[in-house]
């Protein structure tokens, strides 16, 4: 093409590029990025390939099951571009290493689905001069932008404060759509590939809000924001923070100051099998106690303030969801009507399938 041309190609060789994470994004902007002849991809991962991940994350296979994402990616990636660099991070990206990762490279990816990451991500690319390639996916609906390019505004003038911990489910707990992280991943190499070419317009400045489910694409303008406490006039930022602890995630969550009593898949398992009278409640959404369920008496999360009257308070309540995220917020419920004797599954029904009962499925 005679907007890329040989000069353009010898960009993409010589360029680096950062994908945090290799999982439902980082899948196809890693194999698009290889394939464009990207010289230097870097994979940062510390998790391992689930056969629950398949749906989504291309870029491994049932093979490659219990194995680390990168070195999976990795092999992958060669196998596409054997010319290409590929420098794999097999840890957790955290506020001790990504400015030392993040420096050595010429813009990031970040197909993270968390928001602590996505702030570290954002504050590690400011603070190093980095552009940022963002998106994130839910369900049927997904959003990108490029964030931290000269003049251009951030993550943190999108969204200066993080929500309420458990108010956003990730993906593993909300669900996606398998293909809309593909959609959404293309479209963060495209913008990749134009800033290494330094070609069209990119995303910044504009946020670009995906339905798959009308197929409809619109777009937000965005403004660096000069109250912007990391690239603001006056940015009061100049070194990485807890993000964890910023986004209200660190340790057990808590409601009113009072932790969430939990309890293992092990630990309840053995109770009930010693016939200890414990009350399972099972507050996932109906499609979801179809495809397995451990008994109890189920209420969504959604219906429990207008049921709550079913439970006996004076009983041991155990509370389980999918993963732990739910029940969690059940739990604070129940404690904050003056339920005492209530605790949360850790993990939820998928960790109960894997560490107590292996012929349950797992979703």
């Amino acid at each position: 093409m005679p907007e890329v041309a040989l000069s353009g190609q010898s960009k993409l060789k010589a360029a680096r590029v950062l994908c945090v994470g290799a999982g439902g994004l980082g899948s196809p902007v890693a194999l698009y990025l290889a394939a464009a002849g990207i010289g230097t991809l870097g994979i940062v991962d510390f998790d391992v390939v689930d056969s629950t991940n398949l749906q989504r994350q291309i870029i491994h296979s049932t093979a490659d099951v219990h194995r680390p994402k990168v070195e999976s990616a990795a092999e992958k990636l060669r196998g596409i571009n054997p010319f290409i660099t590929v420098l794999t991070f097999d840890t957790q990206l955290s506020s001790d290493n990504a400015l030392e990762i993040i420096s050595d490279f010429d813009i990031v990816v970040d197909g993270s689905d968390n928001f602590a990451t996505r702030y570290l991500v954002n504050d590690a690319c400011v603070l190093t001069g980095k552009p940022y390639v963002y998106a994130s996916v839910y369900r049927f609906e997904g959003q990108a932008s490029v964030f931290a390019t000269a003049g251009g505004p951030c993550y943190r003038c999108l969204y200066p404060e993080p929500p309420p911990p458990g108010m956003v489910p990730s993906c593993a707990e909300g669900g996606v759509l398998g293909v809309l992280p593909g959609l959404l991943g293309v479209i963060q190499a495209t913008e990749a590939i134009k800033l290494v070419l330094g070609a069209g317009d990119t995303l910044a400045g504009r946020l670009l809000l995906v339905d798959a489910l009308s197929m409809r694409f619109s777009e937000l303008k965005l403004s660096r924001s000069s109250d912007c406490p990391v690239c603001g006039d006056h940015p009061t930022v100049h070194e990485l923070i807890d993000y964890q602890e910023f986004c209200g995630v660190r340790g057990e969550e808590r409601d009113n100051g009072l932790a969430v009593p939990e309890i293992g898949p092990v630990e309840l398992k053995r109770l009930l099998d010693g016939g200890e009278e414990l009350f399972l409640l099972d507050v996932r959404e109906p499609h979801e106690r179809e495809i397995v369920h451990i008994g109890g008496h189920f209420i969504p999360l959604g219906d429990l303030p207008e049921r709550v009257h079913e439970l006996d308070s004076a009983r041991e309540i155990v509370a389980y969801c999918k993963s732990g995220v739910r029940s969690a917020r059940a739990v604070e419920f129940l404690r904050s009507a003056g339920f005492r004797r209530v605790r949360n599954l850790t993990g939820g029904i998928n960790s109960w399938a894997e560490r107590v009962d292996s012929s349950l499925p797992r979703y």
